[in-house]
């Protein structure tokens, strides 16, 4: 997919330097670069799910047999 970035000179500049260095495209830095930003800061979605329990200040297990017991009334 193509797609239209704006960057500012000094950025354009440093890509046209290591473009050169590694013998690399800038389109294939910026594909590196944005696959690298991905696998850093994309979450799973156990991660996504973790901690989710906290804000409501009581323990998963005791919420469960809380809830249980009203089965047995």
């Amino acid at each position: 997919m193509r797609t239209i970035v704006e960057l500012p000179d000094q950025q354009i500049e440093a890509l046209k330097a290591m473009s050169e260095q590694q013998g690399l495209s800038r389109a294939e830095l910026m594909r590196r670069a944005v696959a690298e930003y991905l696998a850093h800061h994309q979450k799973t979605s156990s991660e996504n799910a973790f901690g989710l329990w906290k804000k409501h200040g009581e323990d998963g297990v005791e919420y469960q047999q809380r809830l249980r017991q009203e089965w047995d009334e």
